[in-house]
């Protein structure tokens, strides 16, 4: 086997599903962090359908990732006095299996951490391609060369940006940001709504959840500006609004970032490569956990049968995994989640009624993560 050497960047989910599978298939595979740690906590992600299973139970953590599952509970819509007005169904904030980030960050670190090096509150700081290899160098570390580079490390992707150029040229704002906090609420799970802003309390996403729009992006690393920027996009709001503005300057576990889209022409160039967000990445677009892990299994197979051989891996990757991760693409989160209209409010409320009326929506939901056909890549497993 040839380019056995990887360094993948990222250790949330894709990285670590990455990992594992380029390990067992004979790869020698370091993970960059640029956290010190793998990060607790984050809102609940979730799977569907038999694709998701089937990787999964074949990377041995299902049962693992099932009994972490927290149950997702319909969300009642009310208008500025407290009052029902719709229903928003479980099965479309969640999926057959919610389990926090966090938790499942655990877990594939867990099945990773003693058979791949993990490298934690580091950082790629450039990368230099020759013939053989890529030269790396790092914010603290001594620099390294690796024969492959893979970019796992998200939306706002750092390998994305050395390797294929600015964030602007491959992310386009949607219009709208969202916030996950606590504020200590501890409510039923209820969602509440005015022109172009939303509040949820008590979902599994989040304790609090907000979603409002903005055609400005807005700093990604100052929380205290952040936390400013909520505060005056509610301002003016009803219902429990100002009750909970008054809380956000003390709110832990607060995360703010725009709902946007990664549109790339390629996910590779020369010897650096993209898996999940990174690549096709849409915020709260609804499967993009689901595609890191299937992504990662297929990038690794592909890699595996190309005996590392990453000029026929990768565009085989692409050629197979381009399609499926579209879904990706098609969502704006925003406009259904904080229409920008009172009649658009409406209009989303009936739609939510009709999924919970004539559903099941969760075998609607699952239709887009049934969409490709898996290699079993068995003969070359090494464990």
């Amino acid at each position: 086997m040839i380019n056995k050497r990887v360094l993948v960047s990222g250790a949330s989910v894709g990285g670590p599903a990455l990992a594992y599978w380029l390990h067992r298939y004979g790869f020698d595979v370091t993970v960059v962090e640029k956290a010190h740690g793998i990060r607790r906590g984050g809102q609940a992600v979730d799977f569907k359908g038999p694709i998701h299973r089937r990787v999964l139970s074949e990377m041995g953590v299902l049962d693992e990732v099932r009994a972490a599952h927290v149950v997702d509970t319909d969300s009642r819509i009310v208008n500025a006095k407290g009052r029902t007005v719709g229903v928003i169904p479980a099965a479309f904030s969640g999926g057959e299996i919610n389990i926090p980030r966090g938790d499942l960050a655990r877990i594939l670190y867990g099945l990773t951490s003693q058979t791949c090096e993990y490298v934690f509150g580091d950082s790629i700081t450039s990368l230099t391609q020759t013939h053989t290899g890529v030269d790396v160098t790092f914010a603290r570390g001594e620099p390294r060369a690796f024969d492959l580079v893979i970019g796992a490390d998200g939306m706002h992707s750092n390998v994305r940006k050395l390797a294929f150029g600015p964030e602007a040229d491959h992310v386009t704002h949607l219009g709208y940001h969202y916030v996950l906090a606590d504020l200590g609420t501890g409510d039923e799970s209820v969602v509440y709504n005015e022109p172009g802003r939303t509040v949820g309390l008590g979902g599994s996403k989040a304790p609090a959840f907000f979603v409002f729009a903005s055609d400005q992006l807005h700093d990604r690393d100052d929380v205290d500006t952040q936390k400013e920027t909520l505060v005056n996009a509610y301002r003016d709001g009803r219902w429990r609004i100002p009750e909970l503005l008054a809380k956000i300057p003390d709110a832990t576990d607060f995360f703010m970032d725009s709902i946007s889209r990664v549109t790339l022409e390629r996910y590779s160039t020369g010897r650096v490569a993209l898996v999940g967000d990174s690549a096709w990445g849409n915020a709260l677009g609804g499967f993009g956990t689901g595609l890191a892990v299937v992504g990662a299994y297929v990038l690794a197979g592909e890699l595996a049968v190309a005996d590392g051989d990453h000029t026929v891996a990768f565009p085989r990757f692409e050629a197979k995994f381009r399609e499926y991760a579209s879904v990706s693409q098609k969502i704006n989160a925003g406009r259904l989640l904080a229409p920008r209209s009172g009649p658009g409010i409406v209009g989303r409320n009936l739609l939510f009624t009709a999924l919970k009326v004539f559903g099941p929506a969760v075998k609607i939901l699952e239709g887009p993560a049934k969409k490709i056909e898996l290699e079993g890549y068995p003969a070359l497993r090494t464990v």
